[in-house]
C-alpha cells in the first residue's frame, strides 16, 4: 500500500487498484489491449463520512468495486481511483 499526500473529503476513498491479469489461468499471455479493468483494489485512504453515515471502510481494506466505477487520477506517477463509498460492493476478508 501506497502512502499519498491526498486526504479524501466526506464518503470517498481512494483506492490503487489490483493489477490487471496477465495471464489467463491456461497461460496465455493477455496483451494490453485485451485487459480488463481491475474491479479490485487496496483503500489508501479514506474521508471521514458523513454527518449520520459515519465509513465502513478504511485504509489497508482490500475491496471490490464497480467495474466503471470512481475517477481515474495519478499521483507522483501512480494510478489510483477516487470513488464514494457507495461505489464499493465488498471488503475481501483474508
Amino acid at each position: 500500500m501506497s502512502k499519498v499526500n491526498i486526504t479524501p473529503l466526506a464518503d470517498r476513498v481512494l483506492v490503487e487498484p489490483a493489477a490487471a491479469e496477465e495471464k489467463t489461468a491456461s497461460g496465455i499471455i493477455i496483451p494490453d489491449t485485451a485487459k480488463e479493468k481491475p474491479q479490485r483494489g487496496v483503500i489508501v485512504a479514506a474521508g471521514g463520512g458523513k454527518k449520520d453515515e459515519p465509513m465502513t471502510v478504511k485504509a489497508g481494506d482490500t475491496v471490490l468495486y464497480g467495474k466503471y466505477a470512481g475517477t481515474e487520477i495519478t499521483v507522483e506517477g501512480k494510478d489510483y481511483l477516487i470513488m464514494k463509498e457507495s461505489d464499493i460492493f465488498a471488503i475481501i476478508n483474508s
